[in-house]
């Protein structure tokens, strides 16, 4: 019977996520192999940009309880509820127990996944290539509509009574950016916006606000003059009445960015992987809490790393942002 709540016995079920710092997980190379940008222990035999399964096939895990998490988000207790739907669909299909892990920060989810106690995660598009790159996270589906289009934008805000019109008006203002490896919310406007004429830490102040909620629930409190944020967030917040859309008035949006990675372990058996890609693209979002939560989307879409994040790693390749642990939990 599948256990609804992960987060009511989180030190009985994963006493080992925590205890490892990630720059002391294993570091034991494997033999000499191709692996491109991937970390030490994996191997990137046919180029495909994401870590190999182990060619022994002792090494291949199998649990019976699989450990579920979603990126780390203001309240995990709502998204803990919402998940649940799928969380049972997920359990009936790979015939497992499926628990859900509430993380806490982008360098804890990845950290689990590395150390083998997370083995099924929905990973933010920026941390995702730190994922894939440290962790051995193979991504392999985004949420979608039934035409196949998925993603989201950069927006960027300003509350409604501010002097701020377009993006040249940010000049010597104070901007809210989330965190220094996320896509939309840093890495992204610091890529985009020269071309518009202004750069980030130059023309104007940034000041790290934590989470894409909190940096627009800052411009609603003229706390900052400004916020680039993920569409997908602040339209789920103004759904939920977390703020008026009358105090706010959008200044730029992006073009369209993928949105949230799911991903397997690199290591899980092949049979365990076709159970969890059948749960995942014979899940249907109609009528449930995911579905409403995640409005537009009707079904989760096949997707892969190297094609689907090529403009990801394009712009933090611009920010000169490397894979290592010590970016990761800046």
């Amino acid at each position: 019977m599948t256990t609804s709540l992960f987060r009511k016995r989180p030190l009985a079920m994963l006493t080992a996520i925590s205890l490892l710092p990630l720059t002391l997980l294993s570091t034991h190379a494997q033999a000499e192999c191709e692996r491109g940008v991937l970390d030490a222990i994996y191997c990137d035999e046919n180029g495909d940009m994401v870590a190999d399964r182990p060619a022994d096939e002792s090494e291949w895990a199998n649990p019976d309880t699989l450990i579920f998490a979603y990126t780390p988000v203001e309240d995990p207790a709502i998204y803990s509820d919402i998940w649940q739907p799928f969380i049972d669909h997920l359990s009936d299909v790979t015939e497992r127990d499926v628990r859900f892990f509430a993380v806490q920060s982008n360098a804890a989810q990845v950290e689990a996944m590395r150390s083998g106690r997370l083995h099924i995660a929905g990973f933010s598009t920026g941390p995702t290539p730190f994922a894939v790159n440290l962790a051995g996270a193979v991504p392999f589906a985004l949420m979608g509509s039934d035409d196949g289009q998925f993603g989201y934008t950069l927006q960027l805000f300003t509350h409604v009574d501010s002097d701020i019109h377009e993006v040249e008006d940010l000049k010597g203002k104070r901007v809210a950016h989330t965190s220094p490896t996320s896509n939309s919310g840093n890495l992204a406007p610091r890529a985009l916006l020269p071309e518009l004429g202004i750069t980030p830490d130059e023309d104007y102040e940034v000041v790290y606000s934590g989470s894409h909620d909190q940096s627009m629930l800052g411009v609603v409190a003229k706390d900052y003059d400004a916020a680039p944020v993920a569409s997908e967030v602040v339209e789920r917040m103004a759904a939920r009445g977390l703020y008026d859309e009358e105090d706010v008035r959008l200044i730029y949006e992006s073009d369209r960015f993928p949105t949230t990675s799911y991903n397997y372990a690199h290591n899980l058996h092949p049979d365990l992987v076709e159970k969890i890609e059948e749960a995942f693209f014979s899940f249907d979002f109609i009528g449930t809490e995911l579905g409403e939560e995640f409005e537009g989307v009707e079904k989760f879409i096949p997707i892969n790393y190297k094609d689907n994040w090529q403009v990801i790693r394009t712009i933090q390749a611009a920010n000169n942002v490397s894979y290592t642990p010590e970016n990761l939990e800046e």
